[in-house]
């Protein structure tokens, strides 16, 4: 049993004495009156103890969507999927508009080497909204992407949205605090269960077109995590084009994760 004393003397500012014995907390308070008996209090401070299996429901991500184009826009047009004057430049995001939102229903962690190394997965939802920047438009039938400008628009956006589960190594430094430091990796695998573009326009108003736009139905992608105390930083990018053809655009996402560990 480890003792740790600090002690304190000065009748005038009468700093109390502590004592820290394992759990146990003794607080002695000099009396207000010269001659007058001390107060002594004692505390039992709660020791957190990780369990082998800890789940956190309704965890919520809050972050940006983006991709790698590295498409080659020749061919694209060559093949028919992108039209005249698409290139790179027309399908450029804007940044501060194109959000990825999380909900996962729950996430787990289970314990496999001291609380040190666990194993975390979960199931949720992946919401990435995709802000254009220029007048693109999604056609069907086949799927062609062309430039519209015929009408001014106010918001144009693809929408594709994930059923998800990821699947984590993770590592946590502190496993004897409840928030306290590590990162995790893996990957998560993500059917895609709806896609749509929404416009606003000033001649038509609002609109909102649904299709699969040839996005590939199944999305693998490496993800991670870096927890840093009370906050908890996110980061994912897939392994492939979301496209299954005419555009080779890899997303990525980053952000903020809202979520606590009991």
């Amino acid at each position: 049993m480890g003792i740790s004393g600090i002690a304190q003397t000065d009748s005038t500012t009468k700093t109390p004495d502590t004592i820290k014995i394992g759990t146990m907390i003794i607080v002695k308070t000099p009396g207000d009156e010269p001659g007058d008996k001390e107060k002594t209090r004692i505390y039992h401070r709660k020791e957190y103890k990780p369990s082998a299996v800890s789940t956190n429901w309704l965890v919520l991500d809050l972050g940006f969507a983006n991709y790698d184009d590295k498409t080659d826009y020749a061919a694209s047009f060559a093949s028919g999927f992108t039209g005249a004057g698409v290139g790179k430049d027309q399908l450029k995001l804007r940044t501060g508009k194109s959000v990825n939102v999380n909900i996962w229903l729950f996430m787990q962690r289970l314990n496999m080497v001291k609380n040190v190394v666990n194993l975390k997965y979960g199931l949720g939802l992946e919401l990435n909204n995709y802000r254009y920047s220029e007048p693109v438009l999604f056609e069907t039938s086949p799927t062609q992407i062309v430039i519209d400008n015929s009408t001014n628009y106010s918001k144009n956006k693809l929408a594709a949205d994930y059923v998800t589960i990821p699947m984590m190594l993770n590592f946590n430094f502190t496993p004897n605090k409840r928030r306290g430091f590590g990162l995790s990796v893996g990957a998560s695998a993500g059917y895609l269960y709806s896609s749509r573009q929404k416009t606003i326009t000033d001649l038509e108003g609002k609109e909102k077109l649904r299709n699969d736009f040839d996005l590939r139905k199944w999305k693998i992608s490496y993800i991670g995590e870096l927890q840093l105390g009370p906050v908890t930083l996110y980061g994912s990018l897939a392994s492939e084009s979301m496209f299954e053809k005419g555009l080779d655009q890899t997303p990525y996402n980053f952000g903020l994760r809202l979520s606590s560990w009991h």
